[in-house]
C-alpha cells in the first residue's frame, strides 16, 4: 500500500490548497482542477469574505 505522500498532488485553482490524487479521479487526473465540489461551483475566482 502506498503512503499518501507518494501520491501525485496538485493545487486547487479556486482555493489554492494542495490536494492529492484520489482513485475516483484515476481516469481523468490530467483534467482535475478543483479539490472539491464546493470549489468547482465557485469557479476559478477565489472566494471573498462576506460582510454583514
Amino acid at each position: 500500500m502506498r503512503s499518501k505522500s507518494d501520491l501525485p498532488a496538485k493545487t486547487c485553482v479556486a482555493c489554492g490548497r494542495p490536494f492529492t490524487w484520489r482513485k475516483k479521479w484515476a481516469r481523468d487526473w490530467a483534467n482535475v482542477k478543483y479539490c472539491s465540489d464546493r470549489c468547482r461551483s465557485a469557479g476559478a475566482a477565489p472566494s471573498t469574505p462576506r460582510e454583514g
